[in-house]
């Protein structure tokens, strides 16, 4: 088995001469490829762990890596960025990881009894852990960098200003937040901007903390959240925004999610969606999706747009901010790193085990590594799109009015 993967390895390293690399196997045996300075070791501590990820892919590597079973010493977002070649080097999926894969997606369902279940497997894991990565407005999705050294909270707030510009928000308006996270959207625009502003979200957390705030900032009858999906939403608002939800609502529902924003959208009012996107489309990689984030899909922006201008949306503006969430994510991550202790304490407390801990450490690790090198390496965008509800002509000429003071 030795033979065959160390086979495996000098093919991906003529695949990737760049990046030279080590590999440590389960005997202390280690065989170097690629000449210069390596840029990571792969410790392989079984054999057994090479038996599942030949075949495996990506969700048998992520388990192996989370079990600790594989490590990786030196740059892992270098390692995790020769993924693609390895899919082309290692061979096919085997039949049992196919099966398994499809076995989770039928499980990952986007109805409406599904998706909560989505959400609160990846939102509800509790706000002690969040706190603990996130900046103090508690954003997890991608921030928006005037300056290079804009620190994480002065970030995540520009990127709230740069939607209220963008949505012209006006005092008195209205504006619904559809999976409103931990509410900063609504909360900066009611602070700022003296909107009306109602959030709609799937994780009791989230709700609990939102409605705490709301009181704890006397902003009763100015900020409002429900736990509902957005299937059930209901008013009609002046200006529309929902900031990384659209990755949970799934392909076959982008329709419904656009219906939904027309019908509670008044006529000739502004939205703004801020999803991820992909170059075609694409279910969340099969172990993100299994222990990370269930049922994502990442949309390819042809159907973002195509999905909306079927149900009478206008869209008009179209900004791309992926080095933004590469930079986000390096700051978390560096966050993450920074509070391994507190995080380990945090996740043995409420798992009551310390070995799932650091279990749970690892494929975190993993997701935010790997994250970081899907929009480094372009394989992941981040979408800002501005639309309207049906024609609206009275719009600006230019984008003056979102970058004058």
């Amino acid at each position: 088995m030795q033979k065959v993967i160390d086979a495996v390895l000098q093919k991906l390293s003529r695949q990737c001469s760049e990046t030279p690399f080590a590999a440590e196997f389960w005997d202390g045996t280690v065989k170097h490829y690629g000449s210069g300075k390596e840029a990571f070791k792969i410790v392989i501590r079984s054999e057994s762990s090479i038996k599942k990820i030949l075949g495996g892919g990506s969700l048998a590597f992520g388990e192996e890596f989370s079990a600790g079973n594989i490590e990786v010493v030196g740059d892992l977002p270098a390692m995790l960025g020769m993924y693609g070649q390895w899919r082309a080097v290692s061979g096919s999926l085997s039949l049992a990881t196919l099966v398994a894969i499809l076995w989770n997606r039928a499980f990952s369902r986007h109805t409406v009894s599904g998706a909560g279940k989505n959400a609160r497997r990846h939102y509800d894991i509790g706000d002690s852990f969040y706190s603990l990565w996130l900046d103090s407005t508690m954003t997890y999705s991608c921030a928006y960098f005037k300056n290079d050294t804009d620190d994480l909270e002065a970030a995540q707030n520009n990127k709230y200003e740069h939607i209220c510009r963008k949505l012209r928000l006006q005092t008195g308006e209205s504006l619904v937040d559809i999976g409103c996270g931990w509410g900063q959207m609504i909360f900066y625009a009611a602070k700022k901007y003296g909107a009306v502003c109602t959030g709609y979200t799937l994780s009791q957390n989230q709700y609990d903390y939102i409605t705490d705030k709301i009181k704890k900032d006397g902003l009763e009858g100015r900020v409002s959240v429900y736990l509902q999906d957005y299937r059930k939403a209901q008013g009609s608002f002046d200006k529309f925004v929902s900031i990384g939800m659209f990755e949970h609502v799934g392909k076959r529902y982008q329709e419904k999610f656009f219906a939904i924003a027309k019908k509670i959208l008044k006529p000739q009012g502004t939205g703004l969606l801020h999803t991820i996107g992909s170059k075609d489309g694409a279910a969340t990689d099969p172990w993100i999706e299994r222990y990370i984030f269930p049922g994502g899909y990442i949309p390819a922006l042809a159907q973002v747009v195509q999905n909306m201008s079927k149900e009478g949306l206008v869209f008009y503006d179209i900004e791309d901010l992926r080095l933004h969430y590469a930079k986000t994510l390096d700051l978390w991550i560096a966050n993450f790193e920074n509070n391994l202790g507190q995080i380990k304490k945090v996740m043995a407390a409420q798992l009551r085990d310390e070995k799932q801990a650091e279990q749970f450490i690892r494929r975190w690790r993993l997701y935010l590594n790997g994250s970081a090198v899907s929009f480094k390496d372009a394989g992941n965008r981040l979408y800002q799109i501005l639309f309207t509800n049906g024609v609206n002509n009275n719009l600006p000429l230019t984008r003056d009015y979102i970058y004058s003071i």
